[in-house]
């Protein structure tokens, strides 16, 4: 008896198949690689520069809040405006400007008035760089009654300052400095203020940060 095998019919994938099959998968590989590894490097890249623009973008909004809730000075707690090198005990380098500001926070264990003497001013950095900058620092003093050395908190905005310069307009002109205690004695109708980055980041492409902030608070008499 003849026992005859049953035929399998179908095709099967042929060599130079196989090899076009592989070399499109390989390309696919090397475009999906490539784009992965690109949308990485634009992360890094936005990443980075969201970093180096979040200290200014703090240092601004302190600055632009405090200036608008500038209080004239006379009174029980407001006290001096004052705008160009000021030096006082409690700071370690003279400040670029001094004013009161109704800007402080109230809290259980800090019964304070919500006015507060700010001044701004570059100090000595604390993690030196190439470019020699400086740290741009805001002090606070909140308890403005007190009889005895005040208590002056600082706090670190921004660092790689080269330079901090504040201009107050009088309604004419502007001027580089400003004291509600000898000649100016009310506040001035606007302020503005350039911080000039250090060497290398200035090179790099990063302009000098520009602020103006008009001052709303002004002192009212019966004088004419």
């Amino acid at each position: 008896m003849k026992v005859t095998a049953p035929h399998v019919g179908g095709s099967a994938f042929t060599l130079i198949e196989m090899v076009l099959a592989i070399g499109v998968m390989a390309i696919v590989i090397v475009v999906v690689h490539a784009v992965f590894f690109s949308a990485l490097r634009l992360r890094d890249r936005t990443t980075d520069a969201v970093d180096q623009g979040q200290p200014a973008q703090q240092a601004t909004t302190f600055l632009r809040r405090d200036l608008l809730c500038a209080m004239a000075p006379g009174g029980v707690l407001s006290g001096a405006f004052k705008v160009g090198s000021i030096s006082e005990p409690d700071m370690r380098q003279p400040a670029a400007i001094e004013l009161h500001t109704a800007t402080a926070a109230l809290h259980e264990t800090e019964p304070w008035a919500e006015i507060q003497k700010v001044t701004y001013a570059l100090d000595k950095p604390t993690m030196p760089t190439a470019s020699g900058g400086q740290d741009l620092v805001r002090r606070v003093t909140r308890n403005l009654l007190n009889t005895v050395t005040p208590d002056v908190s600082g706090q670190w905005l921004m660092g790689d300052v080269q330079s901090l310069q504040f201009e107050c307009y009088d309604g004419t002109q502007w001027v580089n400095t400003w004291d509600t205690t000898a000649g100016n004695t009310n506040l001035p109708l606007a302020v503005r203020v350039r911080i000039e980055l250090a060497g290398a980041s200035s090179q790099a492409g990063r302009p000098a940060i520009e602020l103006v902030a008009p001052i709303v608070s002004q002192s009212v008499t019966n004088g004419v």
